[in-house]
């Protein structure tokens, strides 16, 4: 996701639980080097930040599978800056944090598994806002 996010000149990087830090020796193997370029925080529990996004103007996204999806391909220019929240593997945006979400964005899936691995929906995601937001700035 460094990678990733050094690519798409992502603002920052905020990492929460159980997630690797560049402290870690196997990101620094995945992420070659994009762990100098992205300027990221690790914060326990990322509510209050949250909080603190929206009451300065930031959307907040949750990509999560939900029963109000909006598809990624909706969000407007008009709708950034934007925080992008992602979860565990296998459980998911946690539901308190779905509450601070205005959002919850859907990437379309046509195949039996409904599901990505979190890194591979995080460049999809991605990208697909990056040209949003770059089509408004144009």
């Amino acid at each position: 996701m460094f990678r990733t996010s050094d690519a798409a000149w992502i603002g920052k990087l905020v990492l929460s639980g159980f997630t690797a830090t560049p402290e870690n020796p196997q990101l620094h193997r995945t992420a070659l080097g994009a762990q100098d370029t992205v300027p990221w925080t690790y914060v326990k529990d990322p509510a209050d930040l949250l909080i603190e996004l929206r009451a300065a103007g930031t959307t907040i996204a949750a990509l999560e599978l939900t029963d109000t999806p909006t598809y990624i391909a909706d969000i407007t220019p008009q709708q950034f800056p934007l925080a992008l929240i992602l979860g565990n593997e296998l459980k998911g945006v946690p539901d308190h944090l779905l509450a601070l979400c205005d959002y919850a964005l859907e990437i379309p899936q046509y195949g039996t598994k409904q599901s990505f691995n979190v890194s591979v929906a995080y460049g999809i995601a991605i990208m697909n806002l990056v040209e949003s937001f770059r089509a408004g700035s144009a």
